[in-house]
């Protein structure tokens, strides 16, 4: 990644991909509350992305990291060979999953350090079960992380809080996964309000995530636990650093195309990525200029930002290295 951020400043590029969110379906096994992907049309909820168009909207933008979501990624019959193209051009991969169909899909993996699996875990078994409204779920996804690990695979978890969690809440996980379950990463983030989810009740605003992050981190363990984030990020969940969002950090290819302006908004679609990056009106997002994004600190807007800026300082670059 220090590489390609430098190629990009020689280049002198001013827009670019740190990663790209790949959507090849919208269809999902789970109907978690809190979720806006799957409210499509049943013959939208059919349709699949052709290998071609994944790795093709890959190469085109060149970024050099894909998150592939969706929907539940692990349904598309060829998200294996999505996968393998994506690594075979030295893509790093993070495959999204509620791991309902890990265990199951495994085999059609291979190991290599340019490819993860990223699980969903919002909270330990009471309120993961209940965010993803199905019991046992999260003694699936724990049985299915063990047996990825043990097949020689880096397995990093995706954990989002919403208002039911507390600094307690969010201390219990994050040691869980990190010293229980040893995962080799982890991801937080606080939920997005989609407008399209069915609960619309206990998604936190601003005020809400710096309190809850303040007090999860204010015992100094953000420091121990192996969280998939710089820094300077952490900072500003916690209140602590002030942002503007760059929405075209972490761009969204979907089955309609490139997503207008980010992966949480859907403001139309542009058939090619020079098409995204010179159509879209960029300076009419964030906070105080669309009413959208007042509540709005999810990673894809705010950790491109904090990458770099961490990479125009000395200082905040030796940091992100210390870890």
């Amino acid at each position: 990644m220090g590489w390609y951020l430098m190629r990009q400043r020689l280049a002198k590029r001013e827009k670019f991909p740190l990663i790209v969110e790949l959507e090849p379906l919208f269809q999902c096994n789970l109907e978690c509350a809190g979720c806006g992907k799957i409210q499509h049309p049943e013959h939208i909820l059919r349709r699949r992305m052709s290998v071609e168009d994944a790795v093709g909207a890959i190469e085109e933008c060149g970024a050099p990291m894909v998150s592939i979501a969706g929907g539940e990624p692990l349904i598309h019959p060829e998200i294996h060979v999505i996968a393998a193209e994506l690594v075979k051009r030295k893509r790093f991969v993070y495959l999204c999953t509620n791991a309902l169909l890990l265990e199951r899909k495994l085999a059609n993996f291979k190991p290599s350090p340019y490819f993860a699996w990223a699980v969903h875990m919002d909270g330990l078994r009471e309120r993961h079960d209940a965010s993803v409204e199905r019991e046992g779920t999260f003694d699936k996804a724990v049985a299915a992380i063990r047996a990825a690990k043990a097949a020689g695979f880096r397995v990093t978890t995706n954990t989002t809080f919403f208002t039911h969690d507390s600094a307690k809440t969010v201390r219990e996980v994050l040691d869980y996964l990190n010293d229980d379950l040893q995962v080799d990463e982890m991801m937080i983030s606080p939920a997005y309000a989609y407008e399209k989810a069915p609960d619309q009740e206990h998604f936190l605003g601003v005020a809400q995530t710096r309190k809850l992050f303040g007090e999860a981190f204010a015992d100094g363990r953000r420091k121990r636990w192996r969280l998939n984030h710089s820094p300077l990020f952490l900072d500003f969940l916690e209140g602590k650093a002030e942002f503007e969002c760059t929405a075209w950090g972490i761009p969204s290819y979907s089955l309609f195309g490139w997503q207008r302006p980010c992966y949480l908004m859907s403001d139309g679609y542009a058939a090619t990525y020079k098409e995204l990056i010179e159509t879209t009106d960029w300076s009419s997002y964030g906070r105080g200029r669309d009413p959208r994004c007042e509540n709005c600190m999810a990673h894809c807007g705010y950790e491109p930002t904090a990458v770099l800026q961490t990479t125009h300082s000395l200082r905040q670059s030796l940091r992100a290295l210390a870890g």
